[in-house]
């Protein structure tokens, strides 16, 4: 429970929302968002749904796992996001905003423009 409060506060910070905002894109209560970042209250399947379906390349693992890294395959690889296609990104002429690295220990170093 305690890392999946760590991976929603990583989420937020990622996505740049506060708890009212997430509540709003993922479409639940403020005072769900609030009792599990509190402790109060374990995610429900749905809740965990809800943010797979509304955070762009979350991973279904890495959120429900109880490790706060991903899967160590490769050691330097621990973004909790799946891999996009280079190509397909040039293709819809997107260009990057900013760029989060995520550490074992659950912070992160955010790079923006």
């Amino acid at each position: 429970m305690e890392n999946f409060v760590k991976k929603l506060k990583i989420i937020l910070d990622n996505e740049g929302l506060s708890a009212s905002k997430f509540s709003e894109k993922i479409g639940v209560q403020r005072s769900s968002v609030s009792h599990i970042l509190s402790g109060r209250n374990k995610p429900s399947l749905d809740f965990i749904l809800k943010i797979k379906n509304s955070i762009k390349n979350i991973d279904l693992e890495w959120l429900i796992s109880e490790k706060i890294d991903f899967k160590n395959e490769n050691p330097d690889e621990i973004l909790p996001l799946k891999e996009t296609n280079i190509d397909e990104e040039k293709k819809n002429d997107k260009n990057i905003d900013r760029i989060v690295v995520f550490f074992k220990d659950g912070t992160f170093k955010n790079y923006s423009n």
